[in-house]
């Protein structure tokens, strides 16, 4: 290997400096020490890399290339020893948090904002999932960290959980739709005749969840929470919806709500991680998303 990171260095500080001799006092070093090491560089290579003609140490073409790409190794080995004390210290290298995507983005991202300010330096990695996705994630090591895993978690532990809170379903419907014209409590028999739109199950392992929906309902499947309120919005299918969307869209007038017979029962959401996993990073975010209302707050932004 004819290139070193040390040699790098000393071409980004002449780069910057203008000069060998201001780049030496900015590295600590006599300057015959910083024009012995671009000379044994551009011997190595065989490669003229600094264009000597004037005051002004000016990189050759090929010098330019060598340092422009030679800076993404140096920001390179700076974040790998960075991350080496972090992990020295207890702060994960990244953490990846999954969520189900009943959970709205935005006090995911304050938490992210607010996590940023630790300037620890782990790297998020944020995604959302569906269902028993969410235990999918975790179980298969896809993630860390689950906000709002629905239900019980499979059989085999391995994983600690805290009850985060609970969502409030109504039953929603476009205002042109068929059922928005029948009186009372809409029945069983009611619903079933028409077409249920359902977020599909994102488990690549786990046997899919589903949830709301009648025995022998024609369903349309989407892959997320907000196309199943444009598809009930564009009348496509009816459904389930939390409560804090549907009022939403009820008070814009692109939905109605509608009471049912046997409405959804509030299911309860958890927070989850593997109990092997203690970084500080999974540590933080457990203490904030356990504080009181974290959820009810969420769900009202």
């Amino acid at each position: 290997m004819r290139l070193s990171l040390d040699a790098l260095l000393v071409l980004d500080a002449i780069d910057r400096k203008g000069s060998f001799a201001a780049a030496a006092a900015e590295l600590h070093r006599v300057p015959s020490a910083v024009t012995y090491t671009v000379q044994k560089l551009e011997h190595d290579l065989d490669v003229p890399l600094f264009d000597r003609r004037g005051h002004r140490a000016k990189l050759t073409a090929a010098g330019r290339e060598l340092l422009d790409e030679g800076r993404h190794l140096l920001r390179a080995a700076a974040e790998l020893e960075s991350r080496i004390r972090r992990v020295a210290t207890g702060w994960e290298t990244e953490l990846r948090i999954a969520y189900d995507g009943i959970i709205p983005k935005q006090p995911l991202l304050d938490l992210a904002a607010a996590f940023y300010e630790q300037q620890c330096g782990t790297r998020l990695r944020i995604f959302a999932e569906v269902l028993g996705g969410c235990w999918d994630a975790l179980v298969s090591r896809r993630a860390d960290l689950v906000i709002g895993a629905p239900g019980d978690g499979p059989a085999g532990g391995g994983y600690t959980t805290r009850a985060l809170g609970a969502v409030e379903w109504v039953f929603a419907i476009a205002p042109g739709h068929p059922l928005a014209k029948l009186p009372g409590p809409l029945a069983a028999a009611d619903i079933q005749s028409h077409r249920a739109v359902s977020v599909a199950d994102s488990s690549r392992n786990l046997p899919p969840r589903t949830a709301g929906l009648l025995s022998g309902q024609e369903t349309l499947a989407v892959h997320d929470l907000a196309a199943k309120v444009m598809a009930q919005r564009m009348g496509l299918g009816v459904g389930n919806l939390p409560r804090y969307l549907a009022e939403r869209e009820a008070a814009a007038g692109r939905l109605v709500i509608k009471q049912t017979e046997e409405p959804k029962i509030s299911a309860p959401l958890f927070l989850t991680w593997r109990t092997e996993h203690k970084g500080k990073a999974l540590q933080w975010f457990v203490k904030r998303l356990q504080e009181p209302g974290w959820l009810d707050t969420a769900l009202r932004i």
